[in-house]
């Protein structure tokens, strides 16, 4: 839905509204850390883990396609921003003008199309996508590498996925995404061998090459794979209720049941669409 579409049925505040509105923030972020000793005591390592978890919440309204629960969560988040430029700024590092104008620089020598000499050039979306690491290589001046800004504390699957779209903003990608199954497929194969005698070390390494396989080739396909084993995790999670309610409804318990009757169960779950 384009802007314009939900501007019709939103009214959209202006431009003095928003930055009112940013300000009001920024004064009850002052107040609290003044008179309130919760907020006085906090610190950039407690309040963290709690913006970890707003992260999460955010996505998970996203998921749903709640907007009514993303804009909350997005100011939610956004607290969590100003408490931080707020802590920097007691500390005498940084304030969020600071922050604000990093990214401003940042976003304007990132998109030469639009802000620099190259503005007005026509320039495709996966033109820009492809070239964005060189840009950024470019900004900071070619000292440091590609893959050095990915935390080794992010999640398995995301940095995974964030290495590939590192490497192909670098150019260093397959040129047709239908060659990536012969990946996959060796991979596959590599795992089945190491499962018929190597050591653990070796099954588990071949586990994660086959595993960062298919998340590449998830990203050729233009399918987030958190999103996919999530919707996944989910569907298995409603057939497995399914099938414990419907024991428990006959009074018995998983030890009762074979294998085949738990599939029989679990078939009924999938043909009722959960």
């Amino acid at each position: 839905m384009s802007y314009i579409c939900i501007a019709k049925r939103l009214k959209m505040h202006s431009r003095e509204e928003k930055l009112q509105a940013f300000g009001r923030l920024l004064d009850i972020m002052d107040t609290l850390r003044e008179k309130c000793p919760w907020n006085a005591e906090q610190t950039f390592d407690s309040i963290r883990r709690l913006t970890e978890e707003e992260v999460y919440e955010l996505s998970e309204t996203i998921l749903e396609g709640d907007r009514p629960g993303t804009a909350k969560e997005i100011g939610d988040l956004l607290y969590h921003m100003v408490f931080y430029a707020r802590i920097g700024q007691e500390e005498g590092a940084f304030d969020i003008a600071d922050s604000i104008n990093k990214v401003c620089d940042k976003m304007v020598f990132r998109h030469p199309h639009v802000f620099g000499p190259e503005a007005g050039k026509e320039t495709s979306a996966k033109e820009i996508a492809d070239t964005w690491e060189l840009v950024k290589a470019k900004e900071k001046g070619g000292n440091k590498r590609v893959m050095a800004g990915i935390p080794k504390a992010m999640p398995a699957m995301l940095k995974a996925l964030s290495m590939q779209e590192k490497a192909r903003g670098c150019g260093f990608d397959w040129e047709k995404k239908e060659d990536v199954w012969d990946k996959v497929k060796e991979e596959c194969s590599e795992v089945s061998e190491a499962a018929a005698g190597a050591s653990d070390e070796q099954l588990e390494m071949e586990f994660g090459d086959l595993l960062f396989a298919v998340i590449n080739a998830a990203r050729l396909y233009g399918v987030d794979p958190e999103t996919a084993l999530s919707r996944s995790s989910e569907k298995f999670r409603r057939r497995f209720t399914y099938l414990e309610e419907q024991t428990l409804r006959k009074g018995l318990s998983f030890r009762d049941l074979t294998l085949a009757q738990m599939d029989a169960i679990w078939d009924e779950a999938k043909a009722q669409g959960l």
